[in-house]
């Protein structure tokens, strides 16, 4: 890719396998039947953007949620539903970061939270056999960590600044449009996944027109 010389790379259905629906139907299977309402892959309620932010431990989230639900559900029915979305890892997304760390800087850049943490990297180390995914990139940003979170500038102005990286010169890949547009705001290139273009589908040795997926 001309130009480019370090790529951004979203976790969750991107790299990660992902179905939010999953956790939804999980959590209104316990009662909580306008789950919906409160969380998806594009908007989230205060209780869930907090625990993103780290502004708030699990059992506070814990907590939040029995209050929401006004059930007395216990903190490993929170736990199974929440991670429900989860799925796996595909090894042949491990090869591709491997393969692309050779050419360009790799940085991971996701909203996610502690207790999603510990279970992405169990699945990882279970597919990889490497103990952990930050090790694929030269620094991975995770949303709870940093007290920032997409689709918010200011999280990306971070990881900018702390490696000197040119806008221009780098490539966001996110699977939502909103955190998309803020990449492209700031001057950074994008592309846009979608169930039509996986990052194992774009062709990494071509000089490829920057995408902009949002079908």
């Amino acid at each position: 890719m001309k130009n480019i010389q370090n790529i951004i790379f979203d976790l969750g259905g991107v790299l990660l396998n992902i179905d939010y629906h999953k956790t939804i139907q999980a959590f209104e299977n316990l009662g909580i039947k306008d789950f919906e309402k409160q969380f998806s892959q594009v908007n989230a309620a205060p209780l869930f953007e907090d625990l993103e932010l780290g502004k708030i431990t699990p059992e506070a989230f814990f907590d939040g949620v029995r209050a929401l639900a006004k059930l007395s559900l216990s903190n490993q029915e929170i736990i199974t539903a929440w991670n429900a979305m989860l799925l796996d890892f595909p090894m042949e997304n491990f090869t591709l970061l491997q393969s692309l760390k050779t050419s360009y800087k790799l940085f991971l850049y996701s909203n996610t939270n502690s207790i999603h943490y510990d279970a992405f990297q169990q699945i990882f180390q279970k597919t990889t056999g490497h103990p952990l995914l930050d090790e694929c990139f030269q620094k991975a940003y995770y949303s709870h960590l940093m007290g920032k979170r997409k689709p918010y500038k200011e999280g990306f102005q971070t990881i900018l600044q702390e490696n000197n990286l040119v806008p221009e010169q780098t490539l966001f890949i996110d699977d939502t449009l909103p955190n998309i547009k803020t990449a492209k705001s700031l001057g950074l290139k994008s592309i846009l996944i979608s169930q039509k273009l996986k990052i194992t589908t774009i062709n990494w040795h071509e000089n490829i027109q920057y995408l902009e997926n949002i079908a």
